[in-house]
């Protein structure tokens, strides 16, 4: 293929996607449940685009995931996981062995009474539920954060903590599993578990420390071309997961540790880094949700709906909640309810689908099975679990009433949060102008200011004594949301 009609193909599946994305918002369909539509319906049973290279789909996967822990870490605050760290370290650790062994378990059985004839044996079966014994890290911070969910008692972050830094212990079953089936020999347990503690220990180590180097290097590298310093924080993000697998420890979890260090830092040009990662994850997520819908022959999940779908069903309703009430035990504390939602998100997502490419890549036998099932059990989770998560937390009384703070429009500008501040845009109504036209006639409280206003298409910094007129538009600054609450009252202002 010419690499015009390469591109020009590209271009086309690109913006389908962002016409998938902008009608998940409106639909409540995952964006990422669209991605994966576009590339099915894009490749050798729809529009006939021919791809079948595992490596290219392995190494997208990779760099994709790569980009979106990070991503996910600059964007984490500490002080909000600190507290629930304990918590996030078990569903991360424990949490994802238990649920490997439980869904192993089933699987075996399930094969047994449906598909006899696929001749799996139990380690395959451990094998393949491992490849989805972890949350999905893209699936939840997109789906979290796109629908604007805010949620009580800390779930949040726990929840992006746990799927930010699971993915460890999975990768380690599953390079373990596959290990042991090309052997053919009983599994070595203490060796196991012993590659698995150096793996994380040396990928934490390694996270924590680079992090730390990478925002003194920041700080201290003076660069003249101010665009340069979010591409700096690339290469330091690229460097953390590349270091780290040449000394032997787990990438995956360096690089999210890395980026919660980084992002808890103060270095130059912050937010412009922030606004870079927050899309190109988005768009390496595209990109890795297209490329495995490609991968895929919707024509050979035909065999597999029923398998697949009990599957799928009893890993939402036995195994993952099984699993959050077993691992979070020692914490009697917790309301039943935070872990059943707890339970609902344990969404499956790329990570699984990337994982389940491995097998595939090592010539394992029933690799394309466990690909297919691995597949569709993922279609499952995001339609079934992904759309009803702002339900669920309704019902469950843990959606919290979201700050509606208008963000600018009118004015291209944004601040750090470092600033401590609040930021907003107002247009003047004639209840706003009833004490006067005048700037200081406006009912604002104490430590709000209007830094400039908008009047048609022209901007000007005002005074006290500056004539306001109706449909103005004014971009204000205040300390917190008491302040800015108040100001919305004085003027008359809907809070939408």
């Amino acid at each position: 293929m010419n690499i015009e009609i390469a591109l020009l193909v590209l271009s086309v599946l690109f913006f389908l996607s962002i016409l998938a994305g902008k009608a998940s918002s409106r639909f409540g369909v995952p964006a990422l449940l669209l991605f994966l539509s576009v590339g099915m319906l894009s490749g050798s049973n729809g529009l006939g685009i021919q791809f079948e290279n595992i490596q290219i789909a392995q190494t997208i996967g990779t760099i994709a995931l790569c980009i979106i822990l990070f991503s996910g870490g600059l964007d984490t605050k500490i002080s909000e996981i600190r507290p629930i760290i304990a918590q996030g370290v078990i569903l991360a650790t424990l949490g994802v062995f238990i649920t490997a062994v439980i869904t192993g378990v089933l699987i075996w059985w399930i094969f047994g009474m449906t598909m006899e004839s696929a001749g799996i044996g139990f380690i395959t079966s451990l094998l393949l539920a491992s490849t989805m014994s972890s949350t999905d890290s893209a699936s939840v911070f997109s789906i979290l954060r796109s629908k604007g969910l805010h949620l009580k008692n800390n779930l949040r972050p726990m929840l992006e903590l746990e799927s930010g830094s699971n993915d460890p212990m999975a990768y380690v079953l599953v390079i373990t599993l596959i290990e042991i089936i090309k052997m053919e020999s009983t599994p070595n347990y203490w060796l196991a578990g012993g590659m698995l503690l150096v793996q994380l220990g040396i990928g934490a180590a390694a996270g924590y420390f680079l992090g730390k180097i990478s925002v003194v290097i920041i700080n201290r590298l003076r660069i003249g071309n101010e665009s340069l310093y979010p591409i700096l924080v690339f290469t330091f993000c690229i460097f953390i997961f590349s270091f780290t697998y040449f000394i032997k420890g787990n990438g995956f979890l360096a690089v999210y540790i890395g980026g919660l260090v980084i992002g808890n830092s103060k270095f130059v040009h912050k937010r412009s880094a922030l606004s870079f990662f927050d899309g190109l994850a988005w768009m390496f997520q595209l990109i890795m949700f297209l490329t495995l819908g490609l991968l895929v022959n919707p024509d050979e999940l035909v065999p597999i709906i029923v398998p697949g779908l009990i599957i799928s069903f009893l890993m939402i309703f036995i195994s993952r909640p099984l699993t959050v009430f077993l691992c979070l035990l020692p914490f009697p504390k917790m309301p039943v309810k935070d872990k059943t939602y707890i339970s609902w998100v344990g969404l499956r997502g790329a990570v699984p689908i990337i994982f389940a490419i491995i097998p595939l890549a090592e010539n394992v036998p029933h690799a394309r099975l466990i690909f297919n099932i691995v597949f569709f059990c993922t279609l499952v989770s995001l339609l079934v679990q992904g759309t009803s998560l702002p339900i669920v937390a309704k019902k469950l009384g843990l959606a919290e009433k979201p700050s509606r703070i208008k963000k600018p429009k009118s004015f291209d500008v944004d601040f750090s949060d470092d600033y401590k501040s609040v930021t907003t845009e107002i247009e003047i109504t004639p209840q706003a102008l009833a004490k006067g036209n005048r700037l200081i006639d406006l009912a604002l409280p104490e430590k709000t200011l209007v830094v400039m206003v908008r009047r048609d298409d022209k901007y000007f910094v005002p005074t006290g004594s500056t004539d306001l007129k109706e449909q103005d538009k004014l971009l204000i600054i205040t300390d917190n949301h008491e302040a800015l609450a108040e100001t919305y009252k004085n003027l008359g202002v809907d809070e939408v």
